[in-house]
């Protein structure tokens, strides 16, 4: 463990070293010429069939690939380290460019073809970058705080981008001898992505067997680039799409349905990568039938929704239905039935305009109400059924129906003679209806003769 540490500390002492062999030694070991030796010399001789009865396992060939499937990484990680090399070389001539362009072969193509160059006006990018990012690249520099750098750290910029430059077109050619193989080592998965496509997979996984190992989910993302779209538009880009999205497959897909086909893709090829790792099929049958799985589902979801089917009218019923009755139901009829006012109102008489809120015909209409009398909305108001049920009971509630007295009434008076004295509270109520006020102001009363004193 303490040897692991003291390595990957002496691995950030190297970065510091402005000397480029210092930080790049891949080039000059031998495993890296022996590999590239043994590429060149199977590109040129071609498929050895003859080998194909052994064990993939005891295979030379099958060992070449997995030792180019390793030596691709291995490449990788140090065009990273050369791209942090230059970077920071170049950062004092132009410091905006690493956020420009974040792609480590395209930034030492890039800072090549500028040089010491000021005015990128006379610089053609054409080729190396989108235009859309080259015009924000020509842009920034107009306003770049950097220097022209010296001549001395100029010369190994341009020393480290070449270096760059000639360990991607080592990979390529790795890619190519392993792309050439791939029917042989990975029938199935090229069956579904295609013998490039899998042969990137592969060198980017680290090999069929990490490939096989690997979920689905980081297989759509291998070979995945940051993009940099410098303020334009998210709609047309896909993200999260690596090395997948060159497939015959999702280039034949419909933009709106090529993040589920990407997925899908992502799914079918680690199985079938799992099936090569084991030599579960030779022949690649079942990598073509999940690719014509893979079809079928695509040409299912660009299907039109079925049609909506005429929905026919119920069949009348000939009785009649059965409908809630009792008292009930009258009382709430009768409770929200239309008034006559109402009725009137929502009639009109023929030849007779009606009146209105606002005159003229504007606001809401009165319909007959008024026509019939003097021109006054009058209407002679009966009372319905129901309120005179509601006042009787009320009325039985208040003052009793029974002849029982209120519960509130007292038989007790102050008087201030007697102080408290029990009375007959209805005696008052009786004599209400006699003596003198029953002659005088009866309804059927006459006069009565006063006899003289």
């Amino acid at each position: 463990m303490e040897e692991d540490v003291d390595g990957d500390m002496a691995d950030v002492e190297t970065l510091n070293y402005d000397d480029l062999d210092c930080v790049s030694k891949l080039q000059k070991t031998q495993r890296y010429s022996d590999i590239m030796q043994k590429v060149e010399d199977a590109l040129e001789k071609g498929s050895d069939i003859s080998n194909q009865g052994l064990v993939l396992e005891d295979d030379p060939e099958y060992q070449l690939i997995v030792d180019c499937n390793a030596l691709s990484v291995d490449i990788e990680n140090e065009i990273i380290i050369i791209h942090n090399f230059i970077r920071d070389k170049y950062r004092l001539k132009f410091p905006e460019l690493e956020s420009l362009v974040h792609h480590p072969i395209d930034y030492a193509r890039v800072v090549k073809k500028i040089g010491n160059e000021m005015d990128l006006t006379l610089v053609d990018l054409e080729g190396f970058l989108p235009s859309a990012i080259i015009m924000v690249v020509s842009v920034t520099a107009s306003t770049t705080s950097g220097k022209p750098l010296p001549e001395e750290v100029l010369q190994k910029t341009i020393d480290a981008c070449d270096r760059a430059l000639a360990l991607d077109a080592a990979k390529k050619k790795v890619l190519d001898f392993v792309e050439s193989r791939m029917g042989y080592i990975a029938p199935n998965l090229s069956a579904i992505v295609g013998s490039a496509v899998a042969a990137k997979l592969m060198g980017t996984a680290g090999g069929l067997s990490a490939l096989a190992k690997m979920p689905a989910c980081n297989v759509q993302l291998l070979g995945a680039k940051k993009k940099n779209l410098a303020g334009f538009s998210t709609a047309t880009s896909q993200f999260r799409v690596g090395y997948i999205e060159q497939t015959e497959v999702f280039q034949t897909t419909p933009p709106a349905l090529r993040m589920r086909a990407c997925r899908l893709l992502a799914a079918k090829s680690t199985l079938a990568a799992r099936v090569d790792s084991t030599r579960g099929d030779p022949s690649g049958n079942t990598g073509r039938a999940l690719r014509e799985e893979i079809c079928k589902k695509i040409e299912k979801w660009q299907e039109p929704p079925p049609a909506k089917q005429p929905k026919p009218l119920p069949v009348p019923d000939s009785e009649p239905k059965k409908k809630r009755g009792g008292r009930r139901l009258r009382k709430m009829k009768e409770r929200y039935a239309l008034t006559d006012m109402r009725k009137l109102a929502n009639r009109m008489q023929f030849g007779v305009p009606e009146e209105s809120s606002l005159g003229d015909g504007l606001g809401e209409g009165y319909g007959m109400l008024g026509q019939a009398g003097n021109g006054k909305l009058r209407v002679s108001v009966g009372q319905s059924k129901l309120a005179a049920k509601v006042a009787k009971k009320f009325k039985e509630k208040n003052y009793g129906s029974s002849g029982a007295t209120s519960g509130l009434t007292s038989s007790l008076a102050f008087t201030p003679v007697q102080g408290i004295e029990l009375t007959n509270p209805q005696a008052h109520a009786h004599q209400l209806g006699s003596g003198t006020q029953s002659t005088y102001f009866s309804e059927t009363g006459t006069f009565s003769k006063i006899k003289p004193t």
